[in-house]
């Protein structure tokens, strides 16, 4: 006769597991299907373009920190050298001192009236008398010397004391800077590793035929420079078309914006500062429609890009990293105003 026993239920245990095992597997799923998807190439490079951005921004920063740091060192060399040489003039006015007192000790070592009562030759004391007044004037005016070389030692040291304490101060905020634009570097090569190898790839074609199209395809116009400066600052930098952009580069193989600029002036004889803030103060503003070839043009709110102006709307820059110093539109970056130096 068959068998009609019910069949063994799973144990309350067992069906909590399987009920929580399948809620887990539920939410799981329903995350996976919420999640971002993989950022595409057009979002990736936006991102990193950004990146890059924030990280000029923060090298310009570290640029005149840098600059500064070089002024304090100079600063304090010049100090230093001052302070020894004051030194040994100090010496050499003590040792003065010293022996005008040998001399008058020698010569003033009795009370003048019992000299002039014992000498024999009234007229050689006095001549010895009018010798001591002078001696004690000169040690005088010797000790004046001595005081006022004190005093001034005195404040040079300070003020390469001071110079020291900003030294540190700029050394610190220089390796914050560049611990800032390597974090941003970082940041955008981990985006770009996010990307396939193939899509590595095609952003740096892009990137390479935005640069060599910009020098073949580039219409400059017939717009006359009005600084001859300016010009042969143009001019010059004209010859590092293809040049690499690299962070804190001022030539003559690779350039960051402000480093090609400057180079540039420099081969046309004319030194201005290194950053593009202070470059963007070195002559004077002019409006959009005054540019002429050979200005600078300052970009950004915070002026931490600058380039060339070349003619027809274009400008002469170093951009980014990825790129060589190219030309581009001047309508690619937001304008401030331009410079003619």
């Amino acid at each position: 006769m068959a068998s009609h026993r019910r069949p063994k239920q799973p144990s309350r245990a067992r069906v909590t597991v399987l009920t929580a095992t399948a809620a887990a597997a539920v939410a799981l799923t329903s995350q996976a299907a919420q999640a971002d998807p993989k950022p595409s190439k057009k979002e990736v490079k936006a991102e990193v373009d950004k990146l890059y951005e924030e990280a000029e921004q923060a090298t310009e920063k570290y640029n005149g920190a840098r600059e500064q740091q070089d002024k304090l060192e100079e600063q304090i060399d010049d100090l230093q050298d001052k302070v020894a040489r004051g030194q040994d003039e100090l010496n050499e006015l003590r040792s003065g001192v010293g022996s005008l007192a040998s001399a008058q000790y020698r010569s003033g070592g009795i009370d003048p009236s019992v000299q002039l009562f014992l000498s024999s030759d009234p007229d050689s004391y006095l001549d010895k008398a009018s010798s001591l007044d002078q001696l004690t004037s000169k040690q005088a005016d010797a000790l004046q010397k001595i005081q006022a070389k004190q005093r001034t030692l005195a404040q040079q040291r300070a003020e390469a004391s001071g110079k020291l304490k900003d030294l540190e101060d700029t050394r610190k905020e220089l390796g914050e800077k560049k611990k800032e634009v390597q974090a941003k570097l970082g940041k955008a090569q981990k985006l770009l590793n996010t990307l396939t190898a193939k899509e590595r790839a095609a952003l740096a074609a892009e990137e390479e035929r935005a640069s060599r199209d910009a020098g073949d395809r580039a219409d400059l116009g017939d717009e006359a420079p009005v600084s001859g400066r300016g010009a042969a600052a143009l001019n010059a930098a004209k010859t590092r078309i293809g040049s690499p952009y690299v962070y804190g580069a001022t030539g003559p193989s690779s350039f960051d914006c402000s480093g090609l600029t400057q180079w540039s002036f420099s081969q046309a004889g004319v030194s201005i500062p290194r950053i593009s803030q202070d470059q963007a103060n070195a002559g004077t503003r002019l409006g959009r429609g005054e540019l002429k070839p050979g200005d600078l043009v300052i970009f950004y709110d915070d002026l931490h890009h600058v380039g060339f102006y070349a003619g027809n709307g274009q400008i002469l820059h170093a951009p980014k990293p990825g790129a060589a110093v190219r030309y581009e539109s001047i309508d690619n970056m937001p304008f401030m105003f331009g410079v003619r130096i």
